[in-house]
């Protein structure tokens, strides 16, 4: 085969079509990327743009269109041909086993001529060269969401990829990993490889990429160099209008509804994270906020206080004054509290399910006196939601996993606000939302704040919470920081203490406040 001239294309595609049941997910999409480009793929939730990324990877067939790479039409069947032709992608819904390692996991993807001690060792280097710190012998299912991100980067990485598809990649990192991923890519592009970047973070792709193709639809509405533009501008040209700018309002706060005494308790994973003296209060009127890298400790600090893991002394939390520690989900939700997890499928819905159906994974007031449920106000129910927060989906009964990540996000989002929640509890409230629909999540939750409930919101997007937090900690290897005010909090000071590196005098002085 001739060898690609540096004006090839590395990807071209042409009128790429793909119809499913009800919706055209891509109608007619062309899309150009040069060799050594940063290409953004940006769009609102259900603009076909993950649906567009799966047919270059081979996992969706489409229904019309050509595909070229370096010149040559291609035909991709499945993710092994496009590995094959040298594409990798990661997802925003990670591909892995569970009950494998994340050495097998890696394994599973790359050369077999590999033997699993050198994948190890490569896993290994690749972590340390890039900032993704990971275990290679860790199981899957002892890794927060995080850390699985940082699992598929690098698996994608091994593979020296021609094209590399990044969905959502540095939606669960930290500034300074964000940096750290931004340095490998451009490196990666000065060597001829070409990255398709899907974000919502407009300030990333005006900083990381040369060139940006705008999807709304399921059609491309406009090219641009990224560079060029502005946050409002790219706004505009993605969602048709610039996103609602939240104003600081000072907020009275109530009695405290949510705390946290002295909460010590081993993780139930061998890989886990301890909680070491976690001290925690949150008031009725309040808006607060917990930072830090995945893995420190958020996954069993979220299992305690929703209840998933009643193991906690019983006054170590208190809810509405009474303890807690030892009850489980549906006694807490019993007395107001609403908890969204950060894992959407398989724990935030049923993906089987209809959104209807879901809604009874945490509301009661749709069964009967004996049972039976009343399908209609389920329905009705779900549809308010669908409306309020604006969830592109095919009615009430469509099933769970039909929806993209981001109006799927939105629906649980909405589900639990919607119960008129007393605490509301949110970990990644915004996590692979477009800019409008995340505005919108942020601004329900002040709304809920401001009629008086206590929000805790477990991000790691520091500009998220320093625009709806009144109050902040962050929790490293299992450690609580003393809280910071929104006045006093900076993203330099939260990203040193990310690193467990707090002042003890500072803490104690909090405690006694």
């Amino acid at each position: 085969m001739t060898p690609p001239t540096h004006h090839t294309p590395r990807l071209q595609l042409t009128q790429i079509t793909k119809r499913y049941p009800g919706v055209v997910a891509n109608d007619q999409v062309s899309l150009t990327v040069a060799p050594g480009s940063i290409h953004a793929v940006l769009g609102e939730n259900g603009a076909g743009k993950s649906t567009l990324m799966k047919i270059i990877y081979g996992t969706v067939k489409p229904d019309d269109g050509a595909m070229l790479f370096n010149g040559k039409a291609v035909h991709v069947r499945n993710p092994q041909e496009a590995r094959a032709l040298g594409v990798a992608m990661v997802f925003q819904h990670f591909s892995l086993f569970d009950t494998l390692t994340v050495a097998e996991n890696v394994w599973l993807g790359l050369d077999r001529s590999l033997s699993l001690r050198e994948v190890s060792e490569s896993i290994g280097m690749k972590a340390r060269a890039y900032g993704l710190d990971i275990d290679p012998q860790r199981p899957v299912h002892s890794l927060s969401v995080g850390e699985m991100q940082r699992v598929e980067i690098i698996r994608a990485l091994l593979t020296s990829p021609q094209l590399l598809i990044l969905d959502e990649p540095t939606s669960v990192l930290t500034p300074q990993a964000v940096d750290k991923l931004f340095v490998v890519l451009r490196q990666l592009a000065e060597e001829g490889c070409s990255i398709l970047y899907i974000s919502h973070k407009l300030h990333e792709i005006r900083q990381l990429c040369d060139a940006c193709t705008v999807m709304r639809g399921g059609k491309v509405t406009g090219v641009c160099d990224p560079r060029e533009e502005s946050n409002a501008s790219l706004s505009r040209l993605m969602i048709g209008a610039e996103p609602t700018v939240l104003e600081p309002r000072p907020q009275k706060v109530g009695e405290v509804v949510l705390a946290v005494n002295n909460l010590s308790l081993p993780s139930d994973h061998p890989f886990g994270t301890r909680l070491q003296q976690i001290n925690l209060d949150v008031r009725a009127g309040e808006v607060v906020g917990i930072a830090g890298v995945s893995g420190n400790g958020q996954n069993e600090l979220l299992a305690c206080l929703s209840g998933e893991n009643p193991k906690a002394l019983a006054a170590s939390i208190r809810l509405a004054g009474l303890e807690v520690g030892r009850r489980g989900p549906g006694a807490r939700r019993k007395l107001g509290l609403h908890f969204v997890p950060e894992e959407r499928l398989g724990r935030g819905a049923v993906p089987t399910v209809s959104l209807a159906l879901n809604l009874l994974l945490t509301r009661q007031d749709a069964v009967g006196p004996l049972g039976w449920l009343k399908v209609g106000q389920l329905h009705a129910q779900a549809a308010g939601i669908m409306a309020r927060f604006k969830v592109k989906a095919n009615g009430p009964g469509a099933a769970a996993k039909s929806l993209s990540g981001g109006n799927l996000q939105k629906f649980i989002v909405g589900r639990e606000m919607d119960a008129n929640p007393r605490v509301l509890i949110v970990s990644q409230p915004t996590w692979g939302v477009d800019v409008g629909a995340a505005a919108q999540i942020r601004s329900e939750i002040l709304a809920l704040r401001d009629a008086g409930c206590a929000v805790l919101v477990v991000s790691e997007e520091l500009d998220e919470l320093l625009e709806i937090c009144d109050r902040m900690h962050v929790i490293a290897k299992g450690r609580l920081s003393p809280s910071l005010s929104r006045g006093e909090a900076t993203v330099e000071q939260i990203g040193e203490w990310m690193s467990g590196l707090w002042q003890p005098q500072r803490e104690a002085r909090h405690a006694d406040v």
